[in-house]
């Protein structure tokens, strides 16, 4: 029966290559299965490249360029440094659970795009690089989804996507129409409440704790609360949540990963209806740069958090989020 239980949970796989392979050496060989794996998500990637460099030459209604410093009147085009930045962040993203648009946003800003060249890439982004560094988590063995019966990695996954949906709309829609509260006071919010997070986490490293689902619970909905206000906050308050509720931070990366995505991909498709209803006009200018340098990161990530040892990631994650939360207090206050 304990083992049944075990294979339920779907984090249990990751302890066990670890107990199989000790040694860093020995888990960075790769296998047949783990390098068709990467074989699709290469193919998909260089689909998914030609259809975004498609929409970033204005194809059809609703799709316009976006005059600004950093492009210019030119058509489709592939931006450097924005490909650099984005393997940067997604790595740490898709590793981490957290920090890419919470990072990247500002950068492109400062660089001169303009917010509707990045955030429905971002959006799309996300979308796309959490669905493939979930299923390349799954190939390297630090997370196990299971359907039937369902296994709680899933079950996690499933719902943090809706109370992360519900919280955010609820949480918008009273602060923005109701009560009325600046933006800066809501981003200082969110980073002391991310710093917080994360020392304590850091001060809990050291000890063992049992998996407590209802902790999730408060987690999952104030992740989704911290979004509909700040934008942000989303991924390192349900990823260092996870920890302090005893999910195996390995595994937690990845149920971030598929959380997000779904998560993204329901704003992805409001902002296409937005823009079907001539709403919004968008430029994808941004988009195939962005696919680009998701392609490196949502392979390397996984292969990573997968190659160095659970207290490595128990003392990166939330260490991590203390950084990013420091970066957005300094962004706010100066």
């Amino acid at each position: 029966m304990e083992q049944t239980n075990e294979r339920i949970m779907g984090w249990e796989v990751s302890h066990k290559v670890e107990k199989e392979k000790p040694r860093i050496l020995d888990r960075m060989n790769l296998g047949g299965r783990e390098v068709k794996a990467m074989g699709r998500v290469l193919l998909c990637f260089a689909l998914l490249f030609a259809l975004a460099y498609w929409l970033a030459g204005n194809p059809i209604n609703g799709t316009i360029r976006i005059e600004t410093a950093a492009v210019g009147d030119g058509g489709a085009r592939i931006f450097i440094w924005v490909i650099l930045l984005a393997v940067l962040f997604e790595f740490l993203d898709s590793s981490a659970g957290m920090g890419y648009g919470t990072a990247l946003t500002p950068l492109l800003l400062i660089l001169g795009f303009d917010p509707l060249q990045i955030v429905p890439a971002v959006m799309i982004q996300q979308c796309i690089a959490g669905f493939s560094a979930a299923y390349m988590h799954s190939e390297f063995d630090n997370v196990e989804w299971k359907v039937k019966p369902m296994s709680e990695t899933l079950r996690l996954a499933l719902f943090l996507t809706v109370t992360g949906c519900l919280a955010t709309v609820i949480s918008t829609t009273a602060f923005y129409s109701i009560f009325k509260i600046s933006v800066d006071t809501i981003k200082i919010y969110v980073a002391v409440l991310l710093i917080m997070m994360g020392v304590i986490s850091l001060l809990n490293n050291s000890r063992r704790k049992s998996y407590n689902p209802k902790m999730m619970l408060f987690f999952g909905t104030l992740a989704g609360f911290n979004k509909g206000v700040g934008g942000g906050g989303y991924g390192p308050v349900v990823t260092v949540g996870g920890l302090l509720s005893g999910v195996p931070v390995k595994t937690m990366t990845a149920i971030t990963s598929l959380a997000e995505g779904m998560v993204c991909l329901c704003s992805v498709g409001l902002w296409f209806i937005l823009m079907a209803l001539g709403r919004v006009q968008l430029d994808f200018i941004l988009l195939p740069s962005m696919i680009i340098g998701s392609l490196v990161a949502v392979i390397a990530a996984p292969y990573a958090v997968k190659i160095f040892p659970m207290k490595v990631w128990r003392w990166f994650v939330p260490a991590y989020c203390c950084i990013l939360a420091v970066y957005l207090l300094y962004r706010v206050l100066f």
